[in-house]
């Protein structure tokens, strides 16, 4: 097995809305907003090798939007999700399994493209699979007046109408042994984390569940979450598990650190090392 960090350029998101209830005077000395209060976040991805199959988790949320709805979120950085994908070395042909850990815009928009008149739109990973969990696909298309500006029919529906649509929660061991999906329901219905066993170590792709090292804290829980009092009773459980076995937490919207360690403090359980996927694999 091989993994490469995949990156699908940075965007900006208001500071509170991503720290809920947390002071700006708390979250900010970690995660800088700029004067309108907004704050970069990566679009991290990471690819997978394993076998015969090069599975790709998440993809940014692409470019079909209109100029006036890219103007919102700042698009920024030289990151862009194809050209990151051949600079590890492969091609989008060769993808044969996206993961979407949810279809939130900026999770799954990559994974759809216009054609080439933009008449209309094509997959991005032609021969690839696509999976999502069959709760979660249904939150998709019929939402709740919370996320409903966050699914985008174009997003989604061109991956059912190619055929290309799969459930990972109705086939056992979907993506084989060594990556398995684990569902989680604070921030949305049924989203996607991964356990990834790689060379005796555990990697963790921790979704929006804890998306950056500044959201380590049980209480730091974006705004966006659908059950922020969900989420905290996941992360405490996935932070004692990560304790206990020493995982490598893997964060999809850090702007600066792909993943971390963690440690017991005075304070409870915290950022032990920070750094590149490469520092701890």
């Amino acid at each position: 097995m091989n993994l490469h960090v995949i990156d699908a350029g940075h965007f900006k998101l208001d500071g509170g809305a991503m720290f809920g209830v947390v002071p700006k005077t708390i979250w900010n000395r970690m995660i800088t907003a700029d004067e309108n209060n907004l704050c970069s976040w990566d679009m991290r991805c990471l690819l997978v090798e394993e076998g015969n199959r090069l599975m790709l988790i998440d993809t940014g949320m692409g470019d079909k939007q209109d100029p006036k709805w890219q103007s919102y979120y700042y698009r920024h950085g030289e990151g862009d999700l194809v050209k990151s994908i051949e600079k590890a070395g492969f091609g989008a042909h060769e993808i044969t399994d996206v993961i979407f850990s949810h279809l939130h815009f900026d999770h799954c928009g990559g994974g759809v493209k216009w054609n080439s008149n933009r008449s209309g739109y094509e997959l991005t990973f032609p021969k690839a699979h696509y999976w999502t969990h069959s709760e979660h696909w249904q939150t998709a298309n019929f939402p709740n007046a919370r996320e409903k500006a966050t699914f985008f029919k174009e997003n989604i529906l061109p991956i059912q109408e190619a055929g290309q649509l799969y459930f990972s929660d109705k086939i056992e061991n979907p993506f084989g042994t060594n990556v398995q999906p684990l569902y989680v329901d604070g921030h949305t219905e049924k989203m996607t984390m991964l356990k990834i066993a790689y060379k005796g170590q555990t990697v963790v792709f921790m979704a929006d569940t804890i998306p950056s090292h500044a959201h380590l804290p049980v209480p730091y829980v974006m705004g966006y979450d659908v059950r922020p009092l969900e989420t905290m009773k996941e992360k405490e459980a996935l932070l004692k598990e990560a304790l206990d076995n020493n995982y490598i937490l893997f964060f999809d919207h850090d702007p600066l650190h792909d993943c971390c360690t963690v440690e017991m403090t005075e304070k409870g359980i915290r950022v032990k090392n920070k750094g590149l996927l490469t520092d701890f694999i």
